[in-house]
Formats: structure tokens, sequence, C-alpha cells
């Protein structure tokens, strides 16, 4: 049997976590192909992973390439081009979250995937995460009851990624979209996946790129070289409710006076409530309120995650397993993204409307 082929479009610091789970099925598929639109920094990639060849336009290389998988790792704004591009191109897609810019474009892609006949699968790691499946084994057993109620955290006192994160015309927003995307998901996953009917949120932009406790110099910007500006959210804060009454909560920062970065999942049921970081449980038993561990618990594992997740995609590519992360997910995602920042913006709840079919 001949093996699969695989591309990767956008070289940026992620794409390395995408290769690296791609390296690991050597013996069943192999990387064809990167693409990035700067040339000689794709070149290098290239070398470094022994790809053997290079594009600046996906469009050239989804009509060269005859591929089965293709990772999209380009910044936010680049997801729906590229993806739509390569999923009408023939092939299965990865991309990156957050899956678009917003819910409009996340839902043109949805359509492209479906048009097409392919996977489009979105890259909600934490998913794959042995916490998340201990979790799910805890609310599948029952030992939870009804969950109701989460509390999600990801906080940084200075911690833009720097460049085009800081930049919302390339990514979209500021740490809600980057960072509360993974806290949200990954409560809502553990939940069940309920839909999201509305939102209320706030944002803040009171301390921004020049911080006076001394930021990275990454971010410190604007950046005179790129032209990339500072122009996201620092802190963003929500309440997100869901049709069967499941809430959550979330804080996350790029940019907040607190002590050091610190980051929490926290989930409440009729029966137990669960930390998703310690593993630990708290119920009653035997008359007593107690808390229980789990030895050898392990949390998330960046590298094996992602491992893990590029491993299913083609798995699910192949029609070998179900999709854990799908189109539908990404775009409930931006649907509730979507309406935290209008909430924002007009200091008002905003409903979240059904997916189209």
């Amino acid at each position: 049997m001949s093996k699969l082929k695989a591309a990767i479009i956008g070289t940026g610091g992620i794409s390395n976590s995408h290769m690296d789970g791609y390296k690991q099925l050597s013996d069943r598929l192999d990387v064809v192909a990167v693409c990035d639109i700067d040339g000689d920094k794709a070149k290098r990639y290239a070398e470094k992973y022994d790809v053997p060849r290079v594009y600046t336009d996906y469009n050239e290389m989804m009509a060269k390439e005859e591929l089965d998988c293709v990772s999209v790792t380009t910044w936010n704004s680049a997801h729906k081009g590229a993806a739509i591009a390569a999923l009408r191109g023939g092939a299965n897609v990865l991309c990156e979250k957050p899956m678009a810019m917003n819910a409009q474009e996340a839902e043109e892609m949805r359509a492209a995937a479906k048009e097409a006949g392919k996977l489009l699968q979105i890259g909600f790691v934490r998913r794959f995460g042995a916490d998340a499946a201990r979790m799910c084994q805890l609310r599948d057993e029952g030992l939870l009851g009804d969950i109701y109620y989460s509390k999600v955290s990801y906080l940084r006192k200075d911690g833009c990624p720097g460049g085009w994160f800081g930049d919302k015309a390339y990514s979209g927003g500021g740490p809600l979209i980057d960072l509360g995307v993974h806290v949200i998901d990954m409560a809502r996953y553990i939940a069940g996946c309920p839909k999201p009917v509305s939102a209320y949120g706030v944002t803040f932009n009171n301390l921004g790129c020049k911080r006076a406790s001394g930021g990275q110099v990454a971010w410190a910007g604007p950046d005179k070289k790129t032209g990339y500006q500072y122009t996201v959210e620092d802190f963003a804060s929500a309440l997100v409710r869901f049709d069967n009454g499941f809430t959550i909560s979330v804080e996350t920062s790029f940019n907040l006076n607190i002590a050091g970065d610190c980051g929490n999942i926290e989930l409440f049921g009729t029966k137990a409530g669960v930390n998703v970081n310690s593993g630990e449980m708290y119920t009653t038993m035997a008359g007593k309120y107690v808390k229980v561990g789990t030895y050898g618990y392990k949390g998330f594992g960046f590298e094996s995650e992602f491992q893990r997740e590029v491993a299913e995609f083609v798995d699910a590519s192949q029609g070998l397993c179900p999709c854990r992360a799908t189109a539908e997910d990404g775009v409930w995602l931006m649907k509730i993204l979507d309406a935290i920042y209008e909430s924002a913006r007009t200091g008002k709840s905003v409903d979240i409307t059904p997916i189209a079919e």
C-alpha cells in the first residue's frame, strides 16, 4: 500500500508540532511539501525536516500536488483561504485554532468541506489530553451528575506572543481568541458539547503593549520592521450560557496585574465537582465531604497530545475513527467568541444563532 501524502501551509512555531506528529507516522505517511508566503523561511523549514518541495502559493501547491492531508498553521486571517483551497484540492484538512476570524468565515469553511466530501478537523488539541479523557470518563460513569457550571481561566501577566498575535487584522482578537478558545472548548467538551445560546462579555485594553512591568521585546511595538500594530484586548471576561442551562465563566489575559501566569478549569455537577488541572474530584462519600485524587494522574502534555491529535486526524481522514474536533465544533466556538466580542462592544447580552444547515 502506498503511503499517504501530506503538506503544511504556514511554517511558523506551531507548525513544528504538526510536523512532529506527521514524522511519528513515517511508516504510513510522507510530508512532501510545505508552503509559506516567506519563501526563504519555507526553504529553511523544508531543509530542516527533509521535505522535497517548497511553495509560496497554496493554490499552486494544491494544483501540482496530490495530497491526502494538509495542516493549516498560518496566522488566523489566512485560515479560511488556505483551508478551502486545500479542501477543494482534494485534501483532508487539520486547521489550527481558532478556526477562522469569525463565525461567518468558519461556516464557509464547513460548507466547503461538506461540498468537497472531505474532513475538516479543528486544532482543539486540549481534547486529546489525558486530563480530558479522565474527566470524560468521570462524566460518562455518572460520578459528576448533571454538569451545570464551569469556571475557566487562562491568564498571563505580560504574555502576548508578539508579532501578528497583537494585530487584530491578522489575529482577529487578543487573549480571548488565542487563549480563551482552549479553555472554553475544553469545558464545553467535558460537559458533553451542549449548544451555546447567549453570551455576555467585557474586554479591556487598559495596559497596552508598553506595560511598565516589563513586557517582552517582541510585543513592545508597534513593530517598525513588519508594520504590526498592537490593537487587541489585554483582558476579556464572559459568561456563556448553553441550551441545557450549563454556563461557563471565563477570564483570559495577555496583560494583567497579577503575581504570575495561571490557568485553571473547574466543572461543577450535582454529584461532584472536578479540577481538571489537578485531577481532583470533590464530592460526598459516607456522609462526609471528601477530596478524591487519582494516582498517576496526567494532565496536558504539549508534545504527546499534538502527536495524538495529528495521528487521530490521519486515522479519521481514512475513516478509521470518528473526528474528535469537528468543523461544527469550530463553528460553535467562533459563534461564542463573536458573541462575547459583540457583547463587549454593545454592553448587552448577545443571543447565539443556530448553525446553518
